[in-house]
């Protein structure tokens, strides 16, 4: 055998090793077209008038919402500790701008989500940073900001049958911040598809004893957005990477993914909106913690302020996803001492502080509010059950978990059997991909809560999809509810009032609406 045809045996086995095949795009180049690469060309040369109002309109007050969060954030005294580390986000530099931005807007738990990811951490927070220091008209940041949707939620969606879900998934952010960044740089498709490639090249996997024990919760969003706007300078400057790291048998979905679903990364671009699925957030807490928090306030107005001696138990019936939350958060929550990663999942705390007082909002999570002996003396109160029609209902809506194990079918049983037993695959049955645009989307994480009194009454309340939480309501009065969630945390009302006009704002005009948000 010669050396030339021994050289073509070898490289022969060496692709078929390594998942490669020759010839597609050069001798030992990666496939001509990849979902990343149909991603970036689509993302990059996305106009505003492709979009749908509705979607820019939600893209607006995601915008608002995540405003809220920030500055929510950044007035608690971890976030002052931050700021106090890397600077206020109102800096020069719109690198670490936007990586003080994120961490800010995610860690009390107060960010907007969707099918797939936390995104708006991310998907707003870069844009923002970016559009103030390029000095970008208002319909470009709304366009930045719904292109870094759709690439932050694609990915995330592939990789949402895996071990990573919700905060802990921070490989949203990776995608989420280089197409904010490059969509506001005017960045060509090549330059998006390296960056993408490179900011996967070695994608973050948070431990959880950390994020829930100590206050690296905090980094959860702004590490993985540093490491996005070092691949946007690395491409910018020539360094390439794989364009197949997504699907690819060495890439990310092979270690981020039980059931990989590399399909979801380019499906119907430019005609399935996962913008549409956003969710806004209204309180702050953790899975399924929304509609507890509402069923409580509900029971606060009809019997007014709960004490411990009035109560006998509170019972808090939610889905699998809450208890599972709830749970591992339990172990760390020991009173006012309890970390904040662990406290923002855990449910007793905020049923019984709403209970008592009517509300839950950020302050609640610091003195003098989370030293009040009442509360935690109710909170013990507390026990979560199970609600099986609950967890059917979560799984046939699209976030978080549903639209992925219909576009899976079959192949999803093995995730669900490992998130839930036996009991939840038989509870779930056969689910299959409907093609639905998800111009009706929902998010059903609801819960009940009962309340059984000292004098022998019962009272109970409900809520299939939370306040704020995708469905018909919230589709309808979304710019309401995320205006009253951005005074609540004290921003000014100009700034409110003028974010449905943010699309016909000028270059100037935005730069003021950015620091009449942060600078009042």
């Amino acid at each position: 055998m010669t050396a030339a045809v021994l050289s073509e045996s070898v490289a022969r086995a060496l692709c078929d090793q390594w998942g490669n095949p020759v010839g597609s795009a050069g001798r030992f180049g990666p496939p001509a077209d990849t979902p990343l690469r149909e991603l970036s060309h689509w993302a990059a040369n996305l106009r505003p008038e492709q979009i749908p109002c509705r979607v820019l309109k939600l893209a607006a007050s995601q915008v608002l919402s995540q405003i809220a969060s920030i500055r929510a954030g950044l007035h608690h005294p971890l976030g002052r500790r931050l700021v106090a580390a890397f600077g206020h986000p109102m800096q020069r530099d719109p690198r670490t701008a936007a990586s003080v931005f994120a961490a800010l807007g995610s860690w009390l738990n107060l960010d907007d989500t969707a099918y797939a990811g936390h995104l708006s951490n991310s998907t707003v927070a870069v844009p923002l940073a970016f559009a103030y220091a390029r000095q970008l008209d208002g319909l470009s940041l709304l366009t930045a900001v719904v292109a870094a949707n759709e690439c932050a939620a694609r990915i995330t969606a592939a990789a949402t049958l895996g071990p990573l879900r919700g905060q802990s998934a921070v490989h949203t952010h990776l995608a989420g911040a280089v197409a904010g960044r490059l969509y506001c740089d005017r960045a060509p498709a090549e330059q998006w598809e390296n960056a993408f490639g490179l900011a996967f090249a070695m994608p973050n996997w948070p431990l959880m004893r950390a994020f829930l024990a100590s206050d690296a919760r905090l980094f959860n969003t702004f590490t993985p957005v540093r490491t996005a706007m070092d691949a946007c300078d690395a491409a910018a400057a020539g360094l390439r990477g794989a364009p197949d790291i997504i699907e690819h048998q060495d890439g990310f979905l092979d270690r981020f993914a039980t059931v990989p679903l590399p399909q979801a990364v380019a499906k119907g671009l430019g005609s399935r909106w996962h913008t549409e699925t956003l969710s806004f957030k209204m309180h702050p807490g953790g899975p399924g913690i929304d509609a507890a928090v509402d069923c409580a306030a509900e029971i606060h107005r009809a019997l007014g302020p709960l004490r411990p001696e009035d109560v006998r138990e509170i019972v808090v019936e939610a889905s699998l996803y809450t208890l599972f939350a709830g749970e591992r958060a339990a172990r760390y929550v020991d009173g006012p001492r309890s970390p904040l990663g662990a406290l923002v999942l855990d449910v007793p705390y905020p049923v019984a502080t709403t209970l008592l007082t009517g509300e839950f909002s950020v302050d609640d999570f610091s003195a003098p509010h989370l030293d009040d002996p009442v509360r935690w003396e109710l909170a013990r109160r507390v026990r979560l059950e199970h609600d099986t029609s609950m967890t059917r209902e979560l799984f046939l809506s699209d976030a978080p978990f549903g639209e992925a194990v219909r576009e899976a079918g079959p192949l999803a049983v093995p995730w669900l059997r490992g998130f839930g037993g036996q009991e939840l695959v038989d509870l779930v049955g056969s689910l299959e991909a409907d093609g639905r645009d998800f111009s009706r989307s929902t998010k059903a994480t609801g819960a009940r809560v009962v309340v059984r009194l000292a004098d022998g009454r019962t009272v109970s309340r409900s809520r299939l999809i939370p306040l704020g939480a995708a469905g018909p309501d919230t589709r309808s009065r979304h710019s309401e509810m995320v205006q009253e969630k951005f005074l609540s945390v004290g921003g000014p009302r100009r700034v409110a009032d003028t974010v449905s006009r943010l699309h016909r704002m000028r270059k100037a005009g935005v730069r003021r609406w950015i620091e009449a948000a942060f600078l009042d």
